[in-house]
């Protein structure tokens, strides 16, 4: 059985996860508006992943008998000044997620829930891969400067 603490601290990760899928689909359109499909491709591959993370979390309270309450997303950001303020977004965004992933193993740790803790160490894992897929974006944009249709090919791979 999952404790208290620990359900209310996933299910307020859950949240963070959907609207974490949300900013990305709206970067995703934001980049549709630019003509850059490629790296609204690349996003929205994201968007689908941070949705993949809400429901490991969801799973993981259901298998444990706890209770997954859903709240309001809040509405994501539409607008950025350049496709590279998009990647800076992210990468910020990511950072962000990184800490409240270790809030949560904090939580877990005090609560000695073993479980949890076999968890979120994928978590703690990906978000090392999500932070540095994120700096290499911002990288990438920066080098490219306003001739990003290479770049647009290239992230338009991603599956």
């Amino acid at each position: 059985m999952i404790g208290k603490s620990m359900q209310d601290a996933l299910n307020q990760q859950i949240n963070e996860e959907l609207y974490s899928e949300y900013i990305y689909l709206s970067m995703g359109t934001y980049f549709h508006a630019k003509g850059l499909d490629g790296m609204a491709q690349w996003i929205k591959a994201q968007a689908a992943e941070e949705r993949s993370h809400a429901m490991k979390m969801f799973d993981h309270i259901v298998k444990r008998g706890g209770r997954v309450e859903l709240m309001e997303i809040k509405e994501p950001p539409r607008n950025w000044d350049s496709p590279l303020d998009v990647w800076k977004a992210a990468y910020n965004h990511e950072v962000y997620i990184t800490g409240k992933i270790k809030e949560l193993v904090k939580v877990a740790e005090e609560e000695k829930d073993d479980e949890a803790l076999g968890l979120l160490q994928y978590f703690v894992d990906e978000q090392v891969e999500e932070e540095e897929n994120a700096s290499k974006n911002v990288k990438m944009a920066e080098e490219a400067g306003n001739d990003l249709a290479a770049l647009d090919e290239e992230m338009g791979k991603r599956e």
